[in-house]
């Protein structure tokens, strides 16, 4: 399915520092920073981020973070409704953890093994992202982490199949795979699990 509707809005980087999480000392890489210009795709992730726990995070299965710009709406009132942010505090793009923030992808539009087709290299979708505790303290209120999972709003991990680059602005083209296991469906089993 060819479109130019599908776009990276910003890429963003993140450095594994530590932070204070109830009243602890925690080493997380969920604060990324937008970068301008081409930044490579290595089979790993993106040249310049980090991920803290990479029990979790990263690997060839996570290699590179995804979350549609459509969502930031609904985090922006999530916060402000939690108290954590007052109505006009626009939440900069990264604040999910996303190294890619793209439009016109929802996690409602991707399965598990679709491939989406940028001018310079080739990435697969792997699984939702999981949130963790280090999300709430991310996003400013304890109850983010239940609001991501009822919301359905997780985001996806993409590995690597075409080592490039990418930047802000190229648009892609998503390509379904065998269309089996849909990232709602994957993040419902997840979070099922976890619940039980």
């Amino acid at each position: 399915m060819t479109t130019s509707t599908h776009r990276v809005v910003t890429v963003q980087v993140g450095q594994a520092r530590k932070v204070q999480i109830a009243g602890r000392s925690i080493l997380t890489a969920i604060h990324k920073t937008e970068v301008r210009g081409p930044v490579a795709v290595k089979p790993l992730g993106l040249q310049g981020d980090e991920q803290a726990d990479p029990s979790v995070h990263g690997g060839l299965d996570k290699a590179i973070y995804a979350y549609p710009a459509e969502h930031y709406a609904f985090w922006c009132e999530a916060r402000h409704q939690a108290g954590a942010a007052p109505i006009d505090d626009a939440l900069p793009h990264g604040s999910m953890g996303e190294n890619l923030t793209l439009s016109g992808l929802l996690e409602t539009d991707v399965w598990v093994g679709d491939v989406l087709r940028f001018p310079q290299c080739v990435l697969r979708v792997s699984q939702p992202r999981e949130p963790c505790y280090k999300f709430n303290a991310a996003m400013g209120f304890n109850t983010a982490v239940k609001a991501m999972a009822q919301s359905g709003f997780c985001g996806f991990y993409l590995s690597v199949d075409e080592p490039g680059s990418v930047q802000a602005g190229d648009a892609f083209e998503l390509v379904p795979g065998p269309r089996q296991l849909s990232i709602p469906q994957r993040f419902a089993i997840k979070i099922f699990k976890h619940m039980r």
